[in-house]
């Protein structure tokens, strides 16, 4: 018999100080990744790490009707964003949620090349110097940035 020399993380409970944590090199990816899973899975609501950009992406989406609240939850280090995607009377309403611009390839454009996305019916996640913004009203400021994602 041979003891177990190296310990599974996460041994002493669940609710341990002694977690690993999970690191994450695409925070805005991440989290449009954990939304498009839990609309697959059927989920209300999904809980996201804290940060101030998410916050306005979530913010953006509530916005544009996409999301149907947004809960802070925490405090200091263990915050995070608890998004009700859906209710049981109404239903979800994204269809289609797809990341544009990612670490290896990272996607820019100025407002003269933005154009509707999917004929005028979704939008398009455009983080500009004046904050997240659709293609729309980028248009309407005269102001680009980068495209984190589209949705319908």
């Amino acid at each position: 018999f041979v003891p177990n020399l190296f310990p599974r993380a996460c041994e002493r409970g669940p609710r341990s100080r002694h977690q690993k944590s999970i690191m994450v090199t695409d925070p805005v990816g991440d989290m449009l990744t954990r939304i498009r899973n839990a609309l697959l899975a059927k989920k209300e609501s999904v809980n996201v790490p804290y940060s101030k950009l998410k916050l306005e992406i979530a913010r953006f989406l509530q916005k544009k009707g996409f999301i149907e609240d947004i809960k802070k939850r925490g405090k200091k280090t263990k915050k995070s964003i608890k998004l009700v995607l859906w209710s049981k009377k109404n239903g979800p309403k994204i269809s289609y949620l797809k990341q544009i611009s990612k670490p290896s390839r990272r996607v820019y454009a100025g407002y003269a090349r933005l154009k509707p996305y999917r004929e005028g019916r979704g939008v398009y996640i455009i983080s500009t110097p004046i904050g997240i913004i659709d293609e729309k009203e980028a248009k309407k400021q005269k102001v680009g940035g980068e495209i984190f994602g589209a949705v319908y």
